[in-house]
This record gives structure tokens, C-alpha cells and sequence, in this order.
């Protein structure tokens, strides 16, 4: 479970900036994931929970916010969303697409308590 590392590095991001801030307490953490990251959001947030036990973040909410997958396409020559990687182009039909994002994962913002 890859997720259970994700966390980790969440903590140390959320540690490293509560401290940089006199933070003692996070409420809510929003992370962005790309449709393509192969990030299961079930198990991340499961994983947050046990990760964040004994951090300024314990018991904080984690909002996973879904980012689209986005391809350009070089048949229409626009850029499109996608749903999967080898999906075609929804404008033209097309098979020629080059992926452009969806595969990120970053943390949107923390609320502090």
C-alpha cells in the first residue's frame, strides 16, 4: 500500500510548515489527485488516519479533491479531459493524445484549529 507512504510525506510537509507557522493544531488538509496518480482514495485515507496519530494533525479531515485527467489531442489540436489514459478524444474522436496532467497529487491547503 503505496498510500501508507503518500502519508508520510503529507505528515512531514503538514509537520514542517506547522512548525514554520506556530501552528499546534491542523482541522483540515485538501489534497489534489489526478484521475491518472493510481492514488486509491480509500486507502489514503485510512492510511491518513493512522499516519497522522501523534501529529499537529491528528484527528484532522482529509478532503481528497479529484483532479481530471487532460490530454492533448494531435489530431483536433485542442486540449481535452479524459476519463482513462487511453480513452479517445471526446472532441474528435481521435487516437493521437498526448497526456498533459492528471497524474499530480499536492496538498491544496491546510486549515488551521
Amino acid at each position: 500500500m503505496h498510500e501508507m507512504s503518500l502519508c508520510e510525506g503529507i505528515r512531514g510537509v503538514i509537520e514542517d510548515q506547522a512548525a514554520q507557522h506556530n501552528v499546534t493544531r491542523i482541522a483540515k488538509v485538501r489534497v489534489e489527485i489526478g484521475r491518472f496518480a493510481g492514488v486509491e482514495t480509500d486507502a489514503l485515507h485510512f492510511a491518513f488516519d493512522v499516519v497522522m496519530r501523534g501529529s499537529v494533525a491528528e484527528g484532522a479531515e482529509l478532503i481528497t479533491i479529484d483532479l481530471p485527467g487532460r490530454a492533448m489531442c494531435y489530431d483536433c489540436m485542442k486540449e481535452v479531459e479524459i476519463d482513462h489514459r487511453l480513452d479517445p478524444c471526446p472532441d474528435c474522436g481521435g487516437g493521437k493524445l498526448m497526456p498533459q496532467g492528471g497524474d499530480e497529487m499536492r496538498i491544496k491547503d491546510l486549515e488551521v484549529a
